[in-house]
């Protein structure tokens, strides 16, 4: 029985919800079910909804099912609610792709799930007999994204939860536990919240300088946008004169780009093993997977703690901390504890959930389900010459008289090349938080539309299918933390010199727009890269790596100090991994002189030089 439902029961009788006794209602999180089948999980918007949620992602295939064993306070009649949505509705489109149907003791409830509203919300799935022990299964029926939030039973027959905000997290919290004291995780000299390249090497080089660490990762690998998950292939130049040591690390972690390697290749180009072990052979490293940060305190601008809450398990625990990292991408550590930020909301970069296809006769993710061997990221495909039907999408993007990067148009020929690339991008105007579930769904819904259209419009490629898509969104920008340097593109292109120079970027100033060539929807999902020149290397300050005003904050990645144009050339991987060598010199420093980020430029800038000189990597 899982740790959720054990805690809901353990509640029984204590409390009040809503007008209803607390022990007629059990509350279960599938995320937490014994068995996930082929149903992912999906943590990306937690922090927004309260909990993880479950996704059919089958690419047109329904998944396996999803199923657990619920030991109910007593027998009797439960009505059930099922959290859902139409994922399609925001489009005003035709069809409820998502469909999926709940289970009870191998039974079918008579409701289908997934079929209606914009918004989350509880599905009224009617009224059952139940014994004290009762199995619950997840049924996917079409695999196009079918999501399940939650599941309630209620001896209350009259009883209706509520469908968000804040009586939701209060039901949500008193049923599960989480409104009880966070475990103590323990205390480090660092924490690191965000497991990216640059969250890993920032840990990766504390440890090894003699720091004890705690690495916070919300999935089960390491890499962020450069692993099995995402698949964007790591850029940027490293090993540059006048430190040729920084970049050490990045080497370690990533290997020297191959003629096989790149975005959206299949899953072993990644090496996710690669990066665990080499975060697991550190002593002085806690690594914390699946863990997700959603809480912290913080006194007089200097952080205590962070609660992390187990992605599966909801189990929270708080982790104290002397220094911390936000290597979230997103900044939600700054968020959560009042760092200054700034947030480019419209024509800013996109995000993309990449994809490929192929000749195979089976996708990736019914060869994870049906693989017995521990790593099923070394799977081999089947390669088919047998034709792979694929259904009519009327709620997907409709590109049945368009054209699109793939397409034949003119005397161009189809081009397997251009589909589910970088390019294929959305979300340029939308909130880059709270917008993020509709934007990760219009790129998945503008590949559908590519590929029923190639399949079942032109005719095209009778025996592929489509082999993987990513389903966590490669996010561009987001919130970009403040520190006492903002960099600029101005200081990319005077060469604007800083005494504190630490890490060379050498990505041109990327910045991506829709492309007016197909931004014919409401909607866009294709991007034009704008490149700005500049004279490079450019070694950017390390006075941009931590908070103005939250003194004891680091900040590796994408969410650095910088404007919306410096960041077209910070924010790619290997760049942002010399930025965690950078700051793990620096916290190392910190712990040596029992001092501030801020003071290691003011006090000890020539120590953090030294560091520079000679690097963390093991030769």
């Amino acid at each position: 029985m899982s740790m959720r439902i054990q805690w809901a029961l353990l509640l029984v009788g204590f409390c009040l919800v809503s007008g209803s006794r607390a022990n007629d209602l059990v509350l279960i999180e599938p995320e937490s079910f014994d068995e996930t089948g082929g149903w992912v999980i999906d943590q990306q918007f937690m922090d927004l909804m309260g909990s993880p949620y479950l996704l059919a992602h089958g690419l047109g295939e329904p998944v396996l099912d999803a199923h657990s064993t619920v030991e109910l306070p007593a027998a009797g009649r439960y009505r059930v609610w099922v959290r859902t949505r139409d994922w399609v509705a925001p489009w005003n489109v035709e069809g409820a792709p998502g469909k999926f149907q709940l289970l009870v003791d191998g039974k079918p409830l008579e409701t289908v799930f997934g079929t209606e509203g914009a918004e989350w919300h509880w599905q009224d799935g009617g009224i059952v007999e139940l014994g004290a022990k009762t199995t619950l299964t997840l049924h996917d029926l079409t695999g196009f994204e079918g999501r399940c939030d939650a599941i309630l039973l209620s001896r209350d027959l009259q009883f209706t939860p509520p469908d968000g905000g804040r009586s939701l997290a209060v039901l949500r919290s008193r049923l599960l536990g989480w409104d009880h004291e966070p475990a103590d995780g323990g205390e480090y000299d660092l924490v690191v919240v965000g497991g990216g390249v640059a969250g890993t090497c920032a840990a990766i080089s504390a440890a090894r300088l003699g720091l004890s660490v705690a690495l916070i990762q919300d999935r089960p690998v390491l890499g962020g946008n450069a692993s099995s998950e995402v698949r964007v292939w790591p850029e940027g130049k490293t090993n540059l004169e006048p430190y040729p040591h920084v970049g050490d690390l990045v080497s370690e972690l990533i290997r020297s780009k191959g003629s096989g390697d790149g975005n959206a290749k299949d899953a072993q180009v990644y090496d996710d093993q690669r990066k665990l072990d080499l975060a697991k052979a550190e002593p002085n490293l806690k690594l914390l997977l699946m863990n997700r940060v959603n809480a912290a305190t913080a006194t007089d601008g200097v952080v205590d703690a962070v609660v992390a809450q187990d992605v599966r398990s909801g189990r929270r625990q708080q982790i104290r901390g002397r220094w911390f990292v936000d290597a979230t991408g997103d900044g939600v550590l700054g968020a959560l504890v009042g760092a200054d930020f700034e947030m480019t909301t419209a024509a800013h970069l996109g995000a993309s959930n990449l994809w490929n296809v192929g000749a195979v006769e089976k996708n990736e993710y019914q060869l994870k389900c049906l693989c017995e061997d521990d790593d099923p990221l070394s799977l081999a495909f089947t390669p088919s010459d047998e034709p792979a039907p694929f259904p009519r999408c009327p709620w997907a993007v409709d590109l049945s008289e368009k054209s699109f990067p793939g397409r034949a148009t003119g005397n161009n020929k189809p081009n397997l090349g251009k589909l589910g690339g970088w390019f294929w991008e959305s979300g340029f105007d939308k909130h880059p938080i709270t917008d993020m579930e509709q934007v990760r769904d219009q790129n998945l819904r503008a590949m559908y539309g590519a590929w029923d259209t190639l399949k079942n419009v032109d005719g095209q490629y009778p025996n592929h299918r489509l082999k993987w898509s990513a389903f966590i969104a490669g996010k561009r920008e987001s919130r970009r933390l403040l520190g006492d340097v903002v960099l600029s593109g101005e200081d990319f292109r005077n060469g604007t010199p800083f005494e504190d120079a630490a890490f060379p970027c050498t990505w041109k100033l990327d910045l991506h727009l829709a492309d007016p060539k197909y931004d014919k929807h409401e909607d866009p999902f294709i991007s034009k890269a704008a490149y700005g020149e500049y004279d490079g290397p450019y070694w950017a300050p390390y006075r941009c790596l931590y908070s103005r005003n939250i003194d004891n904050l680091f900040m590796v990645g994408r969410d650095i100090s910088v404007n919306h144009e410096a960041l077209g050339a910070v924010r790619v991987m290997r760049t942002c991994g010399m930025m965690g060598e950078v700051v793990g010199m620096a916290a190392s420093i910190c712990h040596e002189h029992d001092t501030q980020p801020r003071d290691v430029y003011i006090n000890h800038l020539d120590e953090l030089k030294a560091l520079l000189r000679t690097g963390v990597g093991k030769q």
